[in-house]
Formats: C-alpha cells, structure tokens, sequence
C-alpha cells in the first residue's frame, strides 16, 4: 500500500452525508464497511441472502500491525480479545491415533483468534442500529444512470444508491451482474471444505487431532470456551460443481459419499451430520478480478480477491473496508476519484498474499506420494519454523491512512 491520503476529511460536516450507499453482504467486510460509512455519514444498507446472522464458519485470525490496526480504529480490538478462542495446536494423526506430526497453536491461531460467528456478531453490532439491514433477499439486477445505480431485489422493491458494493463472497451475486460470470473470475483449486458443529460426546480436546488419506483429511475439535461442544472440518477433492450452493442436503449428501468407508474416527463424526443445524460448505477457490470497480460498483473482500481459507483473507477484508470508505470520504463521495485510489492502494496488499499454496493440497494432500512428503516435512523442526516466520511477515509493515478517523 502507498502511504498516508493527503485529501483532508477533518470538515465539520461528514464528508459523506446524503450519499446513499448499498452493501450486499453481511458477513464480515460487509458489516465493516458499514460502520465505516457510517462513520463518515453515509447513509447504509446492507443486504444479505441469508435470513439471519450466520452462525457457521471455523476460526478466523488477525496478524499484524495493520489487521490490529484497524480493529482498534473500529472500537473491536479489546472484545474481540475477550472472544478469543485460544486454539490449540493440530495434531496429525494416524488410523490408530499414532501421532505423525504436530503443528503448533501459534500457526493456525495469528496473535487474536476468533469465531466467524463472534466476529461477523461483533461487526454487525457496531452498525445495526444505524444502518437498514436486509435479511433474507438478494441483489437481482443492477443498472446504472448518470445519477445513481438502480438496485433490484428478489424481493425488496427496487431502490437508486449513489454507490454500491459486492461484499457477497467468492460466489458473488453483485461481481456477476456488473463484472462477468462467475467462471471467469474464480478458479476451483480441486477441493471443498465443510464444517459443522456437533456435541463433544467423544472426547474431543482443543488440540484438532486430524487424519488423512489422499484426497481426504477429517478433523475434529472442542470448542475452546465450551468443551462440551466441538468442531468438525473436512477437506476433500473433487471437480467443478455448478449446484446451488445454498442446498445445504446436496452438500451433505457429497460429505457422506466422499468419507464413506473411511477408519479412525470419521465414521463418529459423519454420524452427527444429519442433526447438525447449519452446515458451512465451499468449495476451496482462488478469486482473480482484473478490475475491483465499475462506475459507482466495487467488489471488497472474497468477490474481489479470496482464497478460500486464505490466512490473511478476513484481516485484508477489513483492511479493505477500512481503506474504501476512507477514499469515499476524503473524495467527498465522488466515486471516479475514491474508487480507483481504493483499488491503487489495496491491490498490492492483497496479492502478496493471495498467491500463497492451495490450502486445500496443504491439507489434504491428493496423492499418496503428496501426503508422504507433506508428513515428512512437517515433522521437521526447521520446516514449521520457516512456516510460521512466513505466515507472520504476510501481515506486516502495511501503513494505514488516517482519514481523519
């Protein structure tokens, strides 16, 4: 990222008042932005498919100066350290519970962890009474005029805002209206994930004690503030799916059919899917977008750059939120100026990033001789080092602009 913005926002009136601005997304960049918006005056509205918060996901982690950054600019920074979930290390193991290797916390955790679900909670907190948020309906068409951007919903009637961003996931509904089918954007690396929650009724500790065969990897692990909950995660391969990624009976039923048969613990925990309330399944992509933004559209966070279980994704889509809104106020609202030096300013930032490894190839090896030589590296001291002192450097030394915030 460049340095500091050198377009004042200190004026007595927010520099965004009267502008009218629709998010689509609730997740986690979605919610930031809005309090961002808010922040500078805008006026805010947040639309999300989903009829309420969601309450899957798996832990996400912060690192680094500018991701804590600007989690203290925001106000979150000491109650997301009050969520902390302390995860422990991960503990390969094999069919008979042999340890193989084991990685420490340090590696999967940054320096806070928390729930997506506390996160995504502790981010809509900060806006919800200010902003209209929209659960339950979805963007269905946008067209843009010399004074605005039509929005047309599945179900809300139609609205005109000075602004509108994507912040709607890998599978974003705004990026292929305004930008192209997904296809040409996001670039399936050969793997899903799915996870769910479950009662620990089998001893499972904070340590994630995982198991592979290749092309397969089943993990489970205690809720670190409830032991007597726990976490499943599932890594396996598989081609290009075009179902509906909202048919959570679909994904189950490729849950079953792809650890089938398989020993060590599995069967436990393919037993407590059917009863599990909410099933959080993806499929492991790389997003590539040439351009982030057309006329008053813009795409921030997975739309625009993720990679699916991407270590620094979630902290550079707060980072995003953070610069966007930033732009649009030291802009006073003029989109041709504020997007394009959003754009200028994160790209860099998120590449460096995102052209790490298929995280999914890290943990779930899809040959045989893969996982054999993954196994053998892992179990090397200098080689976890080395990745631990990778992972950290990804985050750090990103200045953050002030704008007057």
């Amino acid at each position: 990222m460049t340095g500091p913005s050198t377009r004042g926002t200190s004026t007595r009136t927010p520099p965004l008042r009267g502008r009218h601005v629709l998010i689509s997304g609730a997740g986690i960049a979605g919610p930031a932005l809005a309090h961002w918006l808010l922040h500078h005056g805008a006026d805010v509205t947040v639309v999300e498919t989903a009829t309420a918060l969601r309450g899957g996901g798996f832990a996400v982690d912060f690192r680094g100066p500018a991701h804590l950054g600007v989690l203290e600019r925001m106000g979150v920074l000491d109650e997301l350290r009050a969520l902390q979930t302390h995860g422990g290390a991960m503990r390969c193991v094999d069919a008979r519970g042999r340890e193989i290797f084991t990685l420490p916390a340090e590696f999967a955790g940054g320096e806070i962890e928390v729930l997506r679900r506390d996160l995504s909670r502790v981010l809509y907190e900060r806006g919800a009474e200010r902003a209209s948020y929209i659960f339950g309906d979805t963007v269905t068409d946008l067209n843009e005029t010399a004074d605005g951007v039509r929005a047309d919903f599945a179900r809300s009637p139609s609205r005109t805002f000075d602004l509108v961003v994507g912040a709607d996931g890998l599978h974003s509904r705004v990026r292929s209206i305004v930008f192209g089918e997904e296809g040409r954007f996001v670039r399936h690396l050969g793997h899903f994930l799915a996870g769910w929650d479950l009662p620990n009724d089998a001893g499972w500790t904070s340590t994630a004690e995982q198991f592979n065969v290749p092309g397969r990897m089943a993990s489970g692990a205690a809720d670190a503030r409830d032991q007597g909950r726990a976490g499943a995660f599932l890594v396996f391969t598989g081609p290009p799916s075009l179902h509906d990624w909202h048919d959570t009976e679909a994904h189950k039923a490729l849950v079953k059919q792809a650890f089938d048969g398989l020993p060590w613990r599995v069967p436990q925990l393919l037993s407590t899917l059917d009863g599990a309330p909410e099933l959080y399944f993806d499929s492991i992509s790389r997003v590539t977008v040439p351009h982030w933004t057309s006329g008053r559209v813009a795409l921030l966070g997975d739309a625009a750059w993720g990679v699916t279980l991407g270590g620094m994704g979630v902290g550079t889509g707060l980072v995003g939120a953070y610069v966007l809104a930033g732009e649009l106020a030291a802009a006073r609202g003029d989109h041709r100026v504020a997007l394009p030096a959003y754009e200028e300013r994160l790209r860099r930032y998120a590449a460096r990033w995102q052209r790490g490894a298929n995280p999914g190839e890290f943990l779930a090896p899809s040959t045989a001789t893969r996982l054999r030589v993954r196994n053998a590296m892992f179990r090397t001291s200098v080689v976890r080092r080395l990745l631990l002192a990778g992972t950290s450097s990804l985050a750090a030394n990103i200045d953050l602009p002030s704008y007057g915030s």
